[in-house]
């Protein structure tokens, strides 16, 4: 079984080398083997576990999220309920963030569609970044 270093191990599953370490230290990805010359000696499983690890990082999870994904991955005669929760939160979090950026999205267009390009005391955009109670969506 073909060993791998902390720089091919980053390079293959597109993790900074930083990070690498970071996740080692806080537990998602055990120690690695050390060479004779002490450099971090990864096996497949490793990398497989950091793609997993990427992977869900990009989609938003949580580390503490991550971690669970993990153990249950661990561990595959688990139900899978859990997953399926976890993933389930996540799509209501970006559910929310979605309509959070949509508000957001009409008031700047909004604000801009205000602007008559004359100077900056007859600013809308200024006005209303100035005074929040000009917000179409004040509150939220």
């Amino acid at each position: 079984m073909k060993k791998i270093t902390i720089g091919e191990a980053a390079r293959q599953s597109g993790v900074k080398v930083p990070t690498i370490r970071y996740y080692e230290g806080i537990g998602l990805l055990r120690a690695p083997s050390r060479s004779d010359g002490n450099q971090r000696s990864y096996e497949p499983s490793d990398l497989k576990r950091l793609i997993f690890i990427r992977h869900a990082r990009e989609l938003g999870f949580e580390v503490e999220a991550i971690r669970t994904l993990l153990s249950l991955q661990d561990n595959p005669l688990q139900p899978c309920a859990s997953a399926d929760a976890i993933a389930k939160a996540r799509l209501v979090e970006v559910e929310q963030r979605i309509r959070s950026l949509t508000a957001l999205k009409a008031e700047l267009e909004m604000m801009v569609e205000g602007c008559v390009h004359g100077r900056v005391d007859q600013c809308r955009v200024i006005e209303v970044l100035a005074d929040h109670g000009q917000c179409a969506h004040h509150g939220h």
